[in-house]
């Protein structure tokens, strides 16, 4: 696996950003907002009918509002690290309670996607989209996601790749550090659900590309939606007038049609649990089955 061993997050700073973030989480989150729908369509195909589905990284709680209405028997669990967000998906139950008109089975926990408070094999679907690339090793997290789902139970996530962000990557100055945060390439996360036990991982990928009148403009959308770089090695420091001039200068010659790029690499991906080969004791599972027209 080829995850770069020096890069690392600040899990402690991507907290307090995304809980400044709250504020603007119903008008920034048109990203997320459309990565959604896209899973969603997938579900379409898939068929599930889970009891219980855990949300990791539900931030404000939209996708469990659409979770209501698609699976209205199922039990939900929305689990952020930000509580400021939890706040806000507390009143989105509460709106959705109201619109139904009865008990809405929604639960709200704040914790960490690698140390979750739940039982082992609790839940039927494990849904996280666009929370892996806010860690630096999601092998944790997706061992963590592979204990609390039932055997015969489906992760579908979405994360970002490493072409985000390509074309503000490519105007930063290189040579004051990295200002970009770095994202997982897709096969790597492959091989990480391969290690973390999960069977029949599917993969795929697109690129979504937003568009700006002003370089400002994306680095406001990104700072209220707590998209700052979080690296533990980011350059501290302003980069100057001059090298500021630099970058937009570089990004100017990027834009058409009086619009200017900002490339977002969408990772998809779902996988099962599959029933244990061993025990967690070592001790190997061997499944007898009757010999046919035998009792």
């Amino acid at each position: 696996m080829s995850i770069p061993q020096d890069f690392e997050i600040d899990l402690q700073l991507a907290r307090r950003r995304f809980a400044a973030s709250a504020p603007h989480a119903h008008s920034n989150d048109f990203l997320a907002r459309e990565v959604s729908a896209r899973m969603a369509e997938r579900l379409d195909y898939i068929r599930i009918q889970p009891q219980r589905i855990v949300d990791i990284g539900c931030g404000s709680g939209r996708d469990l509002g659409m979770f209501a209405q698609r699976y209205p028997q199922a039990a939900r669990l929305g689990i952020d690290l930000a509580p400021p967000l939890l706040k806000l998906a507390r009143q989105e139950r509460n709106f959705f309670q109201k619109l139904l008109q009865r008990h809405d089975a929604t639960q709200l926990a704040c914790a960490d996607a690698s140390a979750l408070p739940l039982k082992n094999a609790c839940a039927q679907m494990v849904w996280s989209n666009l929370m892996l690339n806010w860690l630096h090793d999601p092998l944790p997290a997706l061992r963590e996601m592979h204990r609390v789902l039932a055997v015969d139970g489906m992760l579908m996530f979405s994360t970002l790749g490493p072409d985000t962000l390509r074309e503000l990557r490519a105007a930063l100055p290189s040579s004051q550090g990295e200002r970009v945060h770095r994202f997982i390439d897709m096969h790597d996360l492959g091989d990480c659900l391969l290690k973390a036990g999960f069977a029949e991982p599917v993969m795929d990928m697109e690129s979504i590309t937003l568009t700006y009148a002003e370089l400002d403009d994306l680095l406001r959308d990104l700072r209220q939606a707590g998209g700052q770089n979080a690296s533990t090695a980011r350059p501290r420091g302003l980069s100057g007038k001059q090298s500021w001039q630099q970058a937009r200068a570089h990004y100017e010659r990027l834009r058409r049609d009086g619009r200017l790029p900002a490339t977002f690499e969408i990772v998809y991906g779902h996988a099962w649990k599959a029933a244990p080969k061993k025990l967690d004791d070592g001790r190997s599972v061997i499944d007898f089955k009757p010999y046919p027209g035998k009792r």
